[in-house]
């Protein structure tokens, strides 16, 4: 702010009485007219900078001590002196200690993000083989890719099976298990956002399910019995359907006049993105196989991109360079505002 300094030309001299003399009234200046005020462009909402926290949650995919659904195999079948195991089909063995017991999940809010907008979290469902920190952050490039999308979007990327070839949904194979994690998500994003008030727009956000390859089994189960259908907006599906498919029409009958449901996909899950058409064309529910203008409630689309070469990258290189980032900008309704330039 400018502060303004009355200068004076001169002392002020008080004369004595014997040798005051009658002063004459002194000349008043013209006032200088104020200088306009500068307008203060008003600070811009939402966050100066990104936050990115890797947090425990008590509601986690894994330690799961529990059955397979549809089978009476325990999850845990096989022991090592005091070490528990978990066989996969093909005969692998995991161990709890070191595949099944990390309960973190990734948080990450954009530059911008203003949780008095409406808000979308994406619940991100790494394939096998994965780590959230070399695969979901780097390698994948999902912080990024939300950034850039320009949407009022938070991250939330729990670990399932770490560095393991294995799809388990441990918890998320309890009924209304989904449902407490995302309780807890909004809970832990409140405390990332760094204000309490903020926890209003994360317990209302709707949600988006990403799922990557192996993230399909998740998926089909939070949407079968997770509890809170209620809330998901969407599913992407990034070369992830590779089996279950009747749980995700199902779902999306049900649910499509208030949500969509696109998949892309490579030769990988070329057989089984046809099941999933005829059993929504049985229920004749109209899809299309190109990627829409916007993946507004009720849309239902499927990306054919190519040769099983594609799918180690395909988050990051699917129909085109950053496909993630393409795809989430399409969901209309959440785009952040940014202040004009020279405002």
């Amino acid at each position: 702010m400018k502060r303004r300094a009355l200068l004076l030309g001169a002392a002020l001299l008080i004369p004595t009485a014997a040798h005051a003399q009658p002063k004459k009234p002194a000349k008043r200046q013209a006032a200088k007219p104020k200088a306009p005020a500068t307008p203060v462009a008003a600070a811009p909402a939402g966050l100066k900078e990104a936050k990115t926290q890797l947090v425990a949650f008590d509601a986690s995919p894994f330690p799961y001590r529990g059955f397979i659904p549809d089978t009476n195999k325990q999850f845990l079948d096989k022991r090592d002196g005091a070490r528990r195991g978990h066989s996969n089909s093909r005969g692998d063995v995991f161990w709890e200690d070191q595949a099944y017991s990390d309960r973190r999940s990734l948080l990450y809010l954009p530059q911008g993000f203003d949780p008095a907008k409406p808000v979308l979290i994406v619940l991100y469902l790494h394939g096998n083989g994965a780590t959230l920190e070399r695969d979901v952050a780097v390698r994948q490039a999902v912080p990024r890719q939300i950034a850039e999308s320009g949407q009022n979007i938070a991250l939330v990327a729990p670990q399932f099976a770490v560095d393991a070839a294995d799809s388990s949904a441990g918890n998320f194979w309890r009924g209304g298990h989904f449902a407490k994690y995302l309780d807890e998500a909004a809970e832990r994003l409140m405390r990332l956002y760094g204000k309490r008030e903020a926890g209003r727009g994360f317990n209302l956000a709707s949600v988006v399910i990403v799922a990557y390859s192996g993230g399909y089994l998740p998926t089909a189960y939070a949407l079968e019995r997770g509890g809170a259908n209620h809330r998901v907006k969407g599913v992407i599906l990034m070369d992830a359907l590779y089996g279950d498919e009747p749980k995700i029409a199902t779902w999306f009958a049900a649910r499509r006049s208030q949500a969509f449901l696109l998949s892309a996909y490579t030769d990988s899950t070329k057989d089984e993105n046809a099941t999933l058409q005829g059993l929504l064309a049985r229920r004749r529910i109209s899809f299309s196989r190109s990627l829409p203008r916007s993946l507004s409630a009720g849309t239902a689309a499927f990306v054919a991109t190519g040769g099983l070469d594609m799918h180690g990258d395909f988050v990051t290189r699917a129909w085109a360079s950053d496909p993630l980032k393409q795809a989430l900008a399409l969901i209309p309704g959440y785009a952040l505002a940014h202040a004009k330039k020279g405002a």
